[in-house]
């Protein structure tokens, strides 16, 4: 588990301060998962098993609070395979998106993976999402797959080491 870091972002609409930092008990990891189910399974119409794909104990979940009630409104979970680091489930509440939220978690993720001793990330992004994932450097390495029934495809972020 991460230490308390704490970090702050603003909202480009609003100035309000959004706090993202990492679960800490089991209830948070809840919280997270509600905001997961909300986007994929309300939103997107991924089956709540496909979802819920039991390696949540084995992750770390990164959190975006809103600002006035330290509600959980995004989510990213990363895993550790040796020295690769894997992000997913990267999903903010739809209110809240188009502020940066998602791009500042991926950030925080990706630092903390370096300070793990990780040399690379990967992800499986869905298609239409690639340019926020090509933004903080990931390059696409697959053909497009279906994964839920949404067309996706591997990204990948050499991290050095």
């Amino acid at each position: 588990m991460p230490g308390p870091r704490r970090v702050t972002i603003f909202s480009p609409v609003d100035e309000r301060e959004i706090a993202i930092r990492w679960a800490s008990d089991p209830a948070e990891v809840k919280a997270a998962q509600a905001i997961r189910e909300r986007v994929f399974c309300g939103e997107q119409g991924v089956s709540r098993a496909e979802e819920l794909d039991g390696r949540d104990e084995q992750a770390l979940h990164l959190l975006a609070l809103e600002p006035d009630s330290g509600r959980v409104i995004g989510t990213l979970r990363l895993l550790f395979d040796e020295q690769r680091a894997k992000i997913g489930r990267v999903a903010v509440q739809a209110s809240w998106r188009r502020r940066g939220i998602a791009s500042r978690m991926l950030l925080e993720a990706l630092e903390l993976a370096r300070e793990q001793g990780c040399t690379q990330a990967r992800l499986a992004s869905q298609q239409q999402a690639t340019g926020l994932y090509e933004r903080a450097g990931f390059t696409v390495c697959s053909d497009p797959f279906l994964e839920a029934g949404i067309a996706h495809v591997w990204m990948v972020l050499e991290l050095g080491g």
